[in-house]
């Protein structure tokens, strides 16, 4: 990815453990997806009040693809659907 590249969050998992899956899932389909969290939340393993929560992100060109491979997973449906606002790749 490069790094002026917008970012859309397609997913938000509840956890480290279910992101990483989503990613691995997206990145199978040559998909480049980058996690977004709050590093408390996995130093003490919290899960209250978004503290858990992690968002998968990805360029906006590939949002809708994503979507629908996640779609067709049962136990991945995508949590963002109406997400539309595209976030600046700063991190990268």
């Amino acid at each position: 990815m490069k790094p002026e590249e917008k970012l859309l969050t397609i997913y938000k998992a509840y956890g480290q453990i279910e992101a990483e899956i989503v990613k691995g899932r997206l990145n199978v389909e040559n998909i480049p997806a980058v996690l977004k969290y709050e590093s408390l939340g996995s130093v003490y393993g919290l899960t209250i009040d978004g503290l858990g929560q992690v968002e998968v992100l990805v360029p906006l060109k590939y949002a809708e693809q994503a979507r629908e491979i996640l779609g067709r997973d049962a136990d991945l449906e995508p949590e963002c659907p109406d997400a539309t606002e595209p976030e600046q790749n700063s991190e990268l």
